[in-house]
């Protein structure tokens, strides 16, 4: 009897102890990355980039899956009903801060159906132009669409892309609309860019940087305070003139709301170590962006920075009346 009733605690606890040995264990299969966008965009390399140096650091396998459509909504909802057991995660960009505003019915909470577990890198945005188009500076693009009007085109890779985001707040600049051509995706649009069918577009360097070195189209400028290392020569949109035509497109990575937070601790750790990789920096560097401090790959300083770009895109969007449903 006396083995007995000493054995008895310990099998009460047993049930308890295994969700821990479980997290201990954390990760004992693949992980699951998703991208909700074509594979081959900017969303794209920077989530294959982070899944691969991720990997290495938690021992294991993490696999990305693209989960494109509806403004990357789709991609979203599934992470958002997961399991929430840090198997299946999501890389996003700036539109986790807009999709609350662009879309007014959803599936999923696009607010409280995540956990942040840290952001990954700010990419400048470039505003380029087929190799065709009769301006080379920013001075005389503005003159240039102030004559023409809705007759130049602004293509973007679909509502609620970061290309389309940058080209309402182009055309917030300048108080005027443009006649906007949506893709479906990025590649698509770029394509079209480079066979000279559309005229504009704004996009992250990740995806404008090799056609800009090759010449194949013309980058007027880039959206941050200060010029890109890897384009020296292409100004900043202060320097053209339009102080207000800044952005930048963040990416962060995710889990489905309620993951233990021992898991998006390791999550996060595991970021971290990513993004302190030689090989990843030296990527993110040609693809003209870099890695973000440190600090900011946490789960805290995801959270504050989401809430403060979705406060500041909010007004905008409605302004523009550009909803996407």
């Amino acid at each position: 009897m006396t083995v007995t009733r000493r054995a008895l605690p310990a099998l009460a606890l047993a049930p308890l102890a295994a969700p821990a040995l479980a997290q201990a264990r954390f990760p004992d299969r693949p992980i699951t990355v998703v991208v909700p966008f074509a594979a081959g965009g900017p969303t794209d390399t920077v989530a294959r980039l982070v899944a691969e140096a991720m990997g290495r650091d938690l021992g294991g396998t993490v696999v990305v899956e693209n989960v494109g459509g509806a403004g990357g909504t789709l991609g979203a909802q599934r992470v958002a009903q997961a399991r929430p057991d840090g198997y299946t995660l999501l890389v996003h960009h700036i539109g986790m801060a807009t999709i609350p505003t662009l879309y007014r019915r959803l599936a999923y909470d696009p607010v409280n159906g995540f956990e942040p577990v840290g952001l990954i890198t700010e990419v400048p945005m470039t505003l380029v132009g087929k190799r065709t188009i009769e301006a080379n500076t920013m001075a005389e693009l503005v003159a240039l669409v102030r004559r023409q009007g809705d007759r130049i085109n602004l293509a973007n890779a679909g509502v609620g892309a970061a290309s389309h985001l940058c080209g309402i707040l182009f055309q917030s600049a300048l108080n005027l609309p443009l006649t906007t051509v949506p893709y479906r995706g990025t590649g698509p649009a770029m394509n079209d860019l480079v066979g000279g069918t559309v005229d504009l577009m704004c996009d992250q360097t990740t995806n404008t940087t090799e056609q800009i070195r090759a010449g194949t189209i013309k980058a007027f400028a880039v959206t941050t305070p200060t010029r890109v290392a890897s384009l020296p020569d292409i100004p900043t949109t202060r320097e053209a003139g339009m102080p207000n035509f800044e952005v930048s497109v963040w990416h962060g990575l995710y889990a489905p709301r309620n993951t233990p937070a021992e898991i998006v601790t390791r999550l996060s750790g595991a970021l971290q170590v990513a993004l302190r990789n030689e090989a990843l920096v030296r990527r993110f560097a040609d693809l003209g962006t870099d890695p973000v401090a440190q600090e900011k790959a946490t789960p805290a300083a995801h959270r504050a920075f989401w809430q403060a770009d979705a406060a500041r895109w909010r007004p905008i969007i409605q302004a523009a009346g550009q909803f996407a449903d």
